[in-house]
């Protein structure tokens, strides 16, 4: 089995500092969340930006600024941008990290409940996003929150009009609203890539890790982080992505599954520095 990639999600655009105090929001804190993922395992950062109030942005400017921080405390690690930004944000805003130098990004797969929200992403525009990562060569990470996100993706990439093989998926389950967070859901969707793609599992809230387990234990990777839950357990803050990091870890030694670095990590999903 090949190592495991643990994906930090480290702010994401929801979360506030009211509902976790160590929920970063300012350059400086966003390097130094970065910095503990990694530090305790994490190979790859799921980045989202906030200006220093905690408004989420998906500003090149400011991607740019947090991205060179980060780079130069952690100067190996993949990070993965948001082409999602926050519920209500055009697809012109959402795609600006896409015009920097990036490896890889988040390409939503569709439609979905977000919540009491709506999460729109409609066909023409995952075409338009398909086709901006096609031309800067920016490999993405399909992020699915629903069943028929899967199938809908493998058909554009069929057609030419994202990115294709081989493919990483990030199935996100347990969204209000959305896909639950099973065993049996992640098994179906797992069941249904095409050969030779990888993928994560994330699971929201008090399913972050009861989900990562079993994906331990399918061969697949694991996402993380205070975007996607703030507890280490029940009713216990986490004190930093690092702490939800390091509980990922110490599952996969018990699953007996070692834990991929960045350069590792960068073999198996095809990419190069």
């Amino acid at each position: 089995m090949e190592k495991l990639i643990i994906t930090a999600a480290i702010c994401g655009a929801e979360v506030t500092k009211e509902q976790n105090p160590a929920v970063p929001y300012t350059v400086e804190e966003i390097v130094r969340e970065a910095k503990s993922a990694v530090d305790a395992g994490a190979a790859i950062v799921h980045l989202h930006v906030r200006r220093d109030d905690g408004t989420p942005t998906q500003d090149k400017a400011r991607f740019k600024e947090c991205i060179d921080a980060i780079l130069k405390v952690c100067p190996d690690v993949i990070i993965i941008p948001s082409t999602g930004g926050a519920v209500g944000m055009t697809a012109e805003e959402r795609l600006q990290p896409t015009e920097l130098p990036i490896e890889m990004a988040t390409l939503d797969c569709g439609t979905c409940n977000f919540g009491d929200e709506v999460f729109e992403n409609t066909m023409p525009m995952m075409r338009a996003f398909g086709k901006r990562m096609i031309e800067n060569n920016i490999k993405p990470e399909y992020e699915c929150f629903e069943m028929g996100h899967l199938d809908t993706i493998v058909t554009m990439a069929r057609k030419g009009q994202v990115p294709g093989a081989p493919m990483q998926f990030n199935f996100v389950l347990g969204v209000p609203g959305c896909t639950p967070a099973t065993v049996g859901n992640l098994v179906w969707l797992v069941n249904a890539i095409p050969a030779g793609s990888t993928w994560t599992a994330t699971g929201i809230g008090r399913h972050e890790f009861t989900l990562a387990a079993p994906a331990i234990a399918m061969g697949g990777h694991v996402r993380v982080g205070f975007e996607d839950n703030l507890y280490i357990e029940k009713g216990v803050l986490a004190k930093s992505n690092g702490e939800l990091v390091a509980k990922v870890v110490r599952i996969a030694k018990e699953l007996g599954r070692e834990v991929a670095t960045s350069a590792e990590a960068r073999e198996i999903l095809g990419l190069k520095k």
